[in-house]
């Protein structure tokens, strides 16, 4: 039976994906950076690792371990608070995987599965984009998820370490307190929204998606050595996903026709241009490589998927 270790297992991704590992022959052991305040999945070993940067010491979670799947990162966040963001994006996220991938490496681990961020390639973009696409990261984490890529890409080419990156769309689900979920409240409460006009298009990924897909990669020679975007396999403007959500909710929805040119100055006014351009821009991207490569489908549609997501939004209101 082949070990896994999982970093990041009790955040919203890593949660999802022990669910989705279950019934599946693996053993787990998980690397934490503080005790658990959730039960975790009995069986599991349970290793204290504190913050992860250059000098995070890997040594006794990584024996006799075959697989990592690294899903801990300093996420992306609209309202900065430290004086040097891109110092603390590079600590946790480029140093912090430098650090774990050399030591997986002297430790004979056989596949590193990075989950990395389509925010690697661009925050917004008028073009689809494909995994040939160029790189043109253009934020603090954006460009710290691409330098851990190109690091852990170079330390394991002289190796034996095999490596798949995952470069998800935006990751939707339950338990996820972003964005999607502050629009599902929204629209659940009735809020007329300005979005009527907006043509964009979107990709999306639901987190049962993702961790089925990273699943699949584990022991799929297909995989190796292979950098994959990963979505629902559709796009969707910022109107036809509002349609959706309030099709989940069981709710009417209420579309105002406003030009996107004043969404954008409201935006200035108020300090969000960051939130509103992504809610006006595009980012779509062309997930067959995955679907062709794996011979893999995404199981959950996006309206189930949203569905999913209303029912956990709807149980915790009603608690509210």
């Amino acid at each position: 039976m082949k070990t896994i270790l999982i970093t990041g297992a009790t955040g919203f991704v890593g949660g999802h994906l022990l669910s989705c590992l279950e019934g599946h022959p693996y053993k787990l052991r998980l690397a934490l950076r503080k005790p658990p305040q959730s039960p975790l999945p009995p069986g599991a070993d349970l290793i204290q690792v504190g913050d992860i940067n250059a000098l995070t010491n890997w040594q006794e979670a990584l024996i006799d371990v075959d697989i990592v799947i690294h899903l801990a990162s300093r996420a992306h966040i609209l309202k900065e608070t430290v004086a040097d963001p891109m110092a603390a994006f590079k600590e946790v996220n480029v140093e912090g995987t430098q650090a774990l991938a050399q030591q997986s490496i002297k430790a004979g681990v056989q596949h590193f599965v990075f989950i990395s961020s389509i925010g690697a390639m661009a925050t917004l973009s008028d073009v689809g984009l494909t995994e040939a696409s160029p790189c043109r990261p253009d934020s603090p984490y954006g460009r710290s998820k691409w330098q851990a890529e190109q690091d852990l890409m170079a330390l394991a080419q002289p190796t034996k370490m095999r490596w798949t990156i995952f470069r998800p769309t935006l990751v939707y689900g339950p338990r996820n307190p972003g964005n999607m979920a502050r629009l599902i409240k929204l629209v659940d409460q009735g809020f007329p929204l300005p979005f009527g006009l907006i043509n964009n298009r979107r990709s999306l990924v639901y987190v049962g998606n993702l961790v089925e897909a990273i699943v699949a990669s584990l022991n799929h020679p297909q995989a190796f050595n292979k950098t994959f975007l990963i979505s629902d396999g559709r796009t969707v403007s910022t109107a036809e996903l509002i349609r959706a959500i309030a099709q989940a909710l069981q709710r009417p929805v209420r579309l105002l026709p406003i030009p996107p040119i004043l969404i954008k100055l409201l935006g200035i006014l108020t300090g969000k241009t960051d939130a509103v351009d992504r809610l006006l821009g595009s980012l779509a991207v062309d997930s067959d490589k995955i679907f062709q490569t794996l011979d893999w489908t995404p199981p959950y549609s996006m309206e189930q998927g949203l569905h999913k997501t209303a029912e956990w939004y709807a149980q915790g209101a009603s608690k509210a």
